[in-house]
């Protein structure tokens, strides 16, 4: 077989998606589960806690500045230190903070197990990324991305009914709520044993690929990484360089915006259908899951046309427009139920959708440990905007005693990310070469 034959290219490309891509969205899935799981938790617990929406809102938003402060750190040791050793650790650390918040009595405590979760969780995504480029051509990684990625939205979608059916339990004397938090926090205790011995590091160690495909992935991907590493001495020799590098700081600030959108709606999102419609706790989080059933299929969508056309800057703006859109007209629309939800879907569907050709843009012209570090401070100084996002919804609505100037400030959250993205130079302008 030669690297050029398209049937061995075929056979690779599909085991590894197989034996790998499951695996991790389901790791992906559990840990957005246990960081959005207060959003369905808030229902009762802000009442039972007598939590205001500026408390709530804090403490939803803290989780990501302990996810600020180890990100970067976390993304480099993943490389030094073996991406499957570092997500073994991180899984271990936030599933017992997870279970802990099933007993917190006050909002001091909900701050610092937030705060705790989020710091123990640092470094994860970022470990995923390059870990996906140990296994993923560049032709292929905005697909990789996607389907990763779709855990966000597929998180969403499972987490509503279970956590919606949850929060009916009266176990032991206890809340729901509280038994929401401890029975979605185990999952990730028991997975952080599994990694260890499920994930293969490289594809030099993998003993469930066969030879010739292991050789022909091998060579692929150290071409690819040559090819990376000597157009990367014209960004970034170095890490502290590709930390200062123009572009870099442009992603950074556009995901920053990017998640202030996504996250100050998620984050309020059962709340706010609550008010909008008197529903029970189970409609509610059944009704929540619509949306992000469709943020899935545009996710994946959108990563295998990016992939297609090898072009990853217009697909990041466009959706950011459409998701912008929709939430402007999700404003505009609360006081009717149907309405607002169908423009609920469009701005999932952008906001969901946009996340596949931004990382596959993001990661295309730097690599090894400086592509780590810049991946990292992208997902740190980004998720700040995880931060601002819920709070400021919280603030807001206390201030305002409504939903309407936060979901525009969103809004305009949501189109700064594009006119950012659009402002990026990265290659000829974020087109690759498209898959053969």
């Amino acid at each position: 077989m030669t690297a050029t034959d398209p049937d061995i290219s075929s056979r690779v490309r599909k085991r590894v998606m197989w034996r790998l891509m499951p695996y991790l969205i389901l790791l992906y899935v559990i840990a957005y589960l246990d960081r959005v799981n207060v959003s369905y938790a808030a229902l009762e617990m802000t009442a039972d806690l007598g939590f205001t929406d500026k408390t709530y809102g804090l403490g939803a938003g803290i989780f990501f500045i302990g996810y600020f402060l180890l990100e970067v750190p976390g993304a480099v040791i993943a490389v030094r230190w073996g991406v499957r050793k570092w997500i073994c650790r991180i899984m271990l650390t936030w599933g017992i903070f997870a279970v802990a918040m099933g007993f917190i009595q006050n909002a001091q405590q909900f701050y610092w197990l937030r705060f705790l979760i989020g710091a123990a969780e640092a470094g994860f995504f970022p470990a995923i990324i390059v870990y996906l480029g140990h296994w993923f051509r560049g032709a292929d990684r905005a697909k990789a991305v996607a389907l990763f990625m779709s855990a966000i939205s597929l998180a969403m979608v499972i987490g509503g009914p279970i956590s919606g059916a949850l929060l009916k339990l009266q176990w032991l004397g206890m809340e729901g709520w509280r038994w929401l938090f401890i029975l979605e926090g185990i999952p990730a205790i028991v997975l952080g044993f599994t990694t260890w011995f499920f994930l293969t590091e490289r594809p030099e160690q993998a003993k469930w690929l066969p030879p010739d495909e292991k050789a022909w992935l091998v060579d692929e991907l150290e071409r690819e990484r040559a090819a990376r590493e000597l157009e990367g001495k014209q960004h970034a020799t170095s890490i502290t360089q590709a930390l200062k590098n123009p572009q870099v700081l442009l992603f950074c600030a556009a995901y920053f915006f990017g998640l202030i959108a996504s996250n100050g709606l998620g984050y309020w999102l059962p709340k706010m259908i609550k008010s909008m419609s008197g529903f029970s706790n189970m409609e509610v989080s059944l009704l929540v899951s619509l949306p992000y059933s469709l943020g899935v299929v545009a996710k994946i969508v959108a990563g295998w046309s990016s992939d297609r056309t090898g072009e990853r800057r217009w697909h990041t703006i466009a959706l950011m427009g459409v998701g912008s859109l929709g939430l402007a007209a999700l404003a505009a629309s609360q006081g009717y139920l149907p309405l607002a939800i169908f423009c609920l879907c469009i701005a999932v569907i952008g906001l969901m959708g946009y996340t596949s050709s931004f990382w596959a843009y993001a990661t295309s012209f730097l690599a090894g440990t400086a592509n780590a570090a810049a991946i990292g401070l992208i997902n740190a100084v980004g998720n700040l905007g995880s931060f601002a996002g819920p709070y400021g919804m919280g603030w807001l609505k206390e201030e305002t005693t409504g939903y309407t100037a936060g979901l525009l400030v969103l809004a305009a959250s949501a189109a700064m990310t594009a006119l950012l993205v659009f402002a990026v130079r990265v290659g000829d302008q974020g087109k690759h070469t498209p898959r053969g």
